[in-house]
């Protein structure tokens, strides 16, 4: 495969990055039962025991078995289990039918953790699969964030409000800035994509560039309060407001809302990873779908950023994705807080298509099934969520959905012509 750029300057702060890693996801599901573990709510998501055992059985792939000699499966029949959609790796169970493994139990796929985790320890000294393990630790973080939003959805379904953290959620952070306090950019030839000087996913190469136009981007998201605006101004039933193919959506789903919101008598409450919980308005607005995002724009008299813009204002603020806002520190509740950081809280929308760059290639092999096979029909998303593994994000980082799916920490950041 062709060289991937690493994600640790050697291989001692690797090998740490691979054991915390390992150890932060199995904190994530530290308090589920089997049955939990066991959830799959719709098609786009999966179990959390299928994250722990996924996870594992792409280091067993693609590090283990090619990389080490003598090494044995754990389960000759697994492979077939936790693949996800690697073609050039064979068959594989359904993603819609990955709810239907009731066995191997959870404390099975633990027990495939251990085991390859501990097996991991040789390659983890070794320089030739430095570039295959830093990706291995972006794939797991990637399933972290999954398995923290399919378990919201999955819990969302029981009636009883039933918790994955106990506790209450971070505070909002109160930042009142207005909404007119905006980076302005003089548009102009700007470079976007990754440098290769550090570890990236090849979909965020290579670099090149894009011609701006003057523009300027919000300095801090959309919130809950203003989204309550939108919606008693009829946002919700204004068909002027929305795409075409968001309208039908709109109407075909009877979607009044962003997800996990409930009106009651005493206002609105919020779904969240610590149960329901009162409906804060000065926290960020998250779980809303392209449409939504673009609604919203149009209504405001603004519209959304594309990726190359809020490229371009990350870059001249220097923003540090491993430092800035509200993303996941360890196992507990995320929920965003709000505050002017380009990054954390929740994904932003951009109005940018998920396509390749220019010259972009795809790299030989299973591997290079990882991203560039999904470029169609899907919206870039940039910056980061308050479920999103700090470290994870960087300033060319591509998120990318589909135009209607919303259970992922999905808000915006509103943008403007100069």
């Amino acid at each position: 495969m062709a060289e991937q750029p690493r994600l640790a300057d050697n291989t001692d702060d690797l090998a740490q990055q691979f054991r915390e890693t390992r150890l932060l996801t199995e904190a994530l599901v530290s308090s589920l039962s089997d049955a939990d573990a066991s959830l799959q709510s719709m098609d786009d998501t999966s179990p959390a025991k299928w994250h722990l055992a996924h996870t594992t059985w792409f280091w067993e792939t693609f590090l283990l078995r090619d990389h080490l000699p003598g090494y044995c499966l754990f389960d000759e029949r697994w492979p077939f289990l936790f693949n996800s959609y690697y073609e050039a790796e064979g068959e594989r169970v359904a993603r819609g039918r990955r709810g239907m493994l009731s066995r191997p139990s959870l404390d099975e796929a633990r027990d495939y953790r251990t085991h390859v985790t501990l097996a991991m320890e040789p390659l983890l000294a070794r320089s030739d699969c430095a570039d295959l393990i830093a990706l291995g630790i972006a794939h797991e973080q990637q399933h972290q964030e999954l398995l923290l939003t399919d378990m919201k959805h999955g819990l969302f379904q029981n009636p009883l409000g039933s918790e994955m953290f106990a506790g209450a959620p971070p505070p909002p952070s109160g930042a009142d800035a207005d909404n007119a306090d905006w980076w302005e950019h003089p548009g102009g030839v700007a470079q976007a994509g990754h440098d290769g000087s550090t570890f990236a996913f090849d979909n965020e190469g290579p670099r090149h560039r894009v011609l701006l136009q003057p523009f300027a981007l919000a300095r801090r998201l959309v919130t809950n309060g203003e989204w309550l605006a939108f919606m008693a101004d009829g946002g919700y039933s204004t068909s002027s407001l929305w795409l075409s193919d968001g309208w039908s959506w709109v109407q075909a789903h009877e979607v009044t809302a962003p997800l996990y919101w409930q009106a009651g008598e005493a206002g609105w409450t919020q779904f969240t990873h610590s149960g329901w919980q009162e409906m804060e308005a000065a926290r960020p607005v998250t779980h809303i779908s392209y449409y939504e995002a673009d609604a919203f724009a149009s209504w405001a008299g603004k519209r959304l950023p594309t990726e190359f813009e809020w490229e371009a204002v990350a870059q001249r603020q220097g923003a540090d994705a491993a430092f800035a806002g509200h993303q996941l520190d360890i196992a507990a509740s995320p929920l965003p807080v709000g505050g002017t950081d380009l990054f954390g809280d929740c994904w932003q929308w951009t109005r940018s298509a998920y396509l390749p760059y220019p010259r972009f290639h795809p790299v030989a092999g299973a591997i290079g099934e990882y991203n560039g096979k999904f470029m169609s029909g899907q919206f870039v998303l940039r910056g980061a969520s308050c479920a999103t593994p700090r470290g994870h994000s960087r300033t060319s980082y591509r998120n990318f959905f589909y135009p209607h799916q919303r259970w992922q920490f999905t808000g915006l950041r509103l943008a403007m012509d100069l």
